[in-house]
């Protein structure tokens, strides 16, 4: 049985500024803009050729056991690219403050790329969730 990781919930404080922020600065598809209930909205939006989409929320109830999750505390959710200055380029002329493309070395992180796998930038929402890029060598399918 395939285990397929397809969505991921983004907290944030203002469901237009994060529609705003993810549909047109960041590119992502707006797949659904749909109160689903009384008091319940859901936004999702997927990255240009992503399996996985991410879902923004509003009044919706906690699972059993689940706890809610604040708003800006999401870090380290990560997406691959094969051109990370091009993709660069691209949130930077959309209006997204995204840090220099910098690769992990033995003093740390250092401005520039690396070696394959080890070219990433980082960016966050207008809430502070935090999102990395990496530049992959090639497109998911082919790997």
């Amino acid at each position: 049985m395939n285990w397929t990781l397809e969505v991921v919930l983004v907290p944030v404080t203002d469901l237009d500024r994060a529609k705003d922020f993810y549909g047109t600065k960041c590119g992502f598809k707006v797949d659904l803009d749909s109160e689903v209930a009384p008091g319940v909205r859901i936004i999702q939006v997927t990255p240009p050729g992503s399996r996985c989409s991410i879902t923004l929320q509003s009044g919706m109830p906690l699972a059993p056991g689940e706890r809610a999750m604040a708003p800006g505390s999401l870090q380290g959710l990560q997406l691959c690219v094969t051109d990370i200055d091009a993709a660069r380029a691209e949130l930077v002329s959309r209006g997204v403050e995204v840090s220099p493309v910098q690769h992990l070395g033995p003093e740390g992180w250092t401005e520039g790329k690396g070696e394959t796998w080890n070219a990433f930038m980082f960016f966050k929402d207008p809430d502070g969730n935090g999102w990395t890029v990496q530049e992959a060598p090639s497109e998911l399918s082919e790997r």
